[in-house]
């Protein structure tokens, strides 16, 4: 007969004799199903970012036409900083200043590629975090106040769910966040987890 204790309890981790063992890293005693909903999630907002970056970029006819691509001269940042802004939006007058300028494109562009291959990859999580919260909140804030709800849109909402990704860890999951996280420089600089 097998003994069945050891299927329901926790795993823990050797200590030195004499000191309380140390329980396992919370992503490995986390079931599977909800690790890899986490990880599906996890690129999924990864090609919401990466798409917003190429359509904008190249125009390829989506949300950007081929004659409004950054490649022909158009701008990333100008349609939505001004456009859908408006003059009655709180920041307006801040947010039509930065729309256009050259540096401002080139954060923006670079932001979305960047969070977008980070979050696909499942690598520099930290970082990405701190990108999307970035370039979304700057984003909800040109909005603000908004039209359909007095404060949450998708902006917001890729911004806390790019938090949450990092936080859980999620790019060890289909992604390629354990073996970077093994790396001398990861662990040298732990906030390019």
């Amino acid at each position: 007969m097998t003994d069945t204790t050891s299927l329901t309890k926790t795993p823990t981790v050797p200590t030195t004799p004499g000191t309380a063992p140390i329980p396992p890293a919370p992503e490995a005693t986390t079931p599977t199903r909800p690790r890899v909903a986490l990880g599906v999630a996890r690129i999924a907002l990864g090609w919401i970012f990466l798409w917003a970056f190429l359509d904008k970029a190249f125009g390829f006819g989506f949300a950007t036409p081929p004659e409004s691509a950054w490649i022909n001269g158009g701008s990333p940042t100008t349609g939505y900083l001004t456009g859908q802004g408006g003059s009655d939006k709180a920041l307006s007058d801040l947010m039509t200043t930065m729309s256009g300028q050259t540096w401002v494109d080139w954060l923006f562009m670079l932001g979305m590629c960047s969070v977008g291959i980070a979050l696909i990859l499942g690598i520099g999580m930290r970082l990405a975090a701190l990108g999307a919260t970035c370039l979304m909140g700057t984003l909800w804030l040109s909005q603000f106040p908004l039209a359909q709800n007095p404060f949450m849109d998708q902006h917001l909402l890729y911004l806390l769910l790019a938090i949450a990704l990092a936080a859980t860890n999620a790019g060890d999951t289909i992604g390629l966040g354990r073996p970077w996280s093994r790396t001398a420089l990861v662990r040298t600089l732990p906030i390019l987890r």
